[in-house]
């Protein structure tokens, strides 16, 4: 993914891992990708997939939008220049509070899918996700929502899950769905209390830690994290809602990883695959990371100035980071039925230790298991209706065991 705009963003979400990236340039550097470093990114970026292959560009930020519209216009005549007729796809990350229809024209025009960050209704996203000042953003999102519906622009929403939106599942998946949304994704929101401690979270680029140098006590988190059975809860308690009335109509990205999972098909995020390492991050200086999540020195992979996007992909140093993600589980996540669908979740929150006192144990692992131990039952009876190539929907006009055996 690129980030254009580095960790510049006109919001100042509370929870927001990204912002205190800006300690990693110069006070008073530019933090605009230059016109130079974006034809060398795009140029690379394509020259890096096979002949005939797909090329799927993803801008992020910070927030996108700030470099403005001509910005992405020149993207798109620059990838069009290059691609040389071949198929390329953009998917764009966005606050929303600064598009408007001159921006909602150009997505449609360019068949660009939107991710839009929206956390529910107005007490729950505004809690956390405000400007610089301060001040709420509901309404602005909502207007952007609007407009994205207006164009026919392709979105989906980015719905982040932080301790007091936990509490609040049905009442946020029946806002989506009330407001014409049909594909959503969770994201967990955990931070640790200390920053910069990434070297402690047994994942470095050497491999698995060992308990050397970690204190006794589990590490602490901010106030606004999700607690594990929280977040377990939360996507269950939605999951029956969505089983029981809305499969085929609503999209929830979060069960559609687990059933492809369940059916032995590689989905399409990181989080819950056996390895990583194939999602580096393009800063806007030209300065490419092993993980958006890990964007610290020590995991500078060199500057697509310098180096070809497959050779940064296919250093030793990359290739290191993504097989830690397998060598660093413990054992209990070994042993663990689940270990197919989950993989032990993203590395970032493997920072607790088991029973047995191994570290590395995702912070969220109690919530996970419960959430796969409950959609087992159902991902079972929605495999054997696709094998049998029977609609996905003919689930709801069925009776299935719930928790062992409760029918619903």
């Amino acid at each position: 993914m690129a980030k254009p705009s580095g960790p510049e963003c006109n919001l100042g979400c509370q929870y927001c891992f990204y912002l205190e990236k800006e300690a990693l340039f110069p006070v008073g550097e530019s933090r605009r990708m230059s016109p130079d470093t974006l034809e060398a990114y795009i140029r690379n970026y394509i020259d890096s997939h096979p002949t005939g292959q797909p090329v799927t560009f993803a801008w992020q930020g910070g927030e996108p939008t700030l470099l403005g519209l001509d910005f992405y216009k020149r993207a798109v005549a620059l990838q069009q220049h290059y691609a040389h007729g071949g198929l390329i796809q953009n998917a764009f990350q966005t606050n929303g509070t600064l598009l408007n229809d001159d921006w909602c024209d150009f997505f449609a025009e360019n068949g660009f899918l939107i991710g839009l960050s929206l956390d529910g209704p107005a007490h729950i996203h505004d809690r956390y996700r405000v400007n610089r000042s301060g001040a709420p953003t509901h309404s602005k999102v909502m207007r952007a929502l609007r407009t994205l519906q207006r164009h026919d622009v392709d979105f989906n929403i980015l719905a982040c899950v932080n301790n007091l939106s936990s509490r609040s599942p049905l009442e946020i998946y029946r806002f989506f769905r009330d407001e014409g949304t049909k594909v959503i994704q969770f994201i967990p929101i955990i931070e640790r209390t200390s920053a910069g401690d990434y070297r402690r979270q047994g994942f470095t680029l050497e491999g698995p830690m060992n308990n050397k140098g970690i204190s006794d006590t589990q590490p602490t988190v901010t106030d606004w994290s999700v607690e594990p059975a929280r977040w377990g809860s939360f996507l269950t308690t939605i999951f029956d809602e969505w089983i029981a009335t809305d499969v085929g109509d609503m999209f929830i990205m979060n069960f559609e990883w687990s059933l492809a999972a369940f059916m032995n098909r590689r989905g399409v995020i990181c989080v819950h695959q056996e390895n990583c390492g194939r999602a580096v991050v393009a800063e806007h200086n030209g300065d490419v990371y092993s993980c958006d999540h890990f964007t610290y020195p020590d995991y500078r992979l060199g500057n697509l100035m310098e180096a070809s996007f497959t050779e940064i992909l296919d250093s030793d140093k990359q290739k290191i980071f993504g097989s830690n993600k397998s060598r660093a589980l413990p054992n209990k996540c070994h042993q663990c039925q689940y270990r197919r669908g989950c993989w032990g979740g993203c590395p970032k929150h493997r920072f607790i230790k088991t029973e047995d006192g191994e570290y590395g144990l995702n912070y969220l692992c109690s919530g996970y298991f419960n959430y796969f131990q409950h959609i087992t039952p159902y991902l079972s009876t929605l495999r054997e209706l696709i094998t049998a190539h029977r609609p996905a929907r003919d689930i709801m006009d069925m009776t299935l065991p719930i928790d062992g055996g409760s029918q619903r």
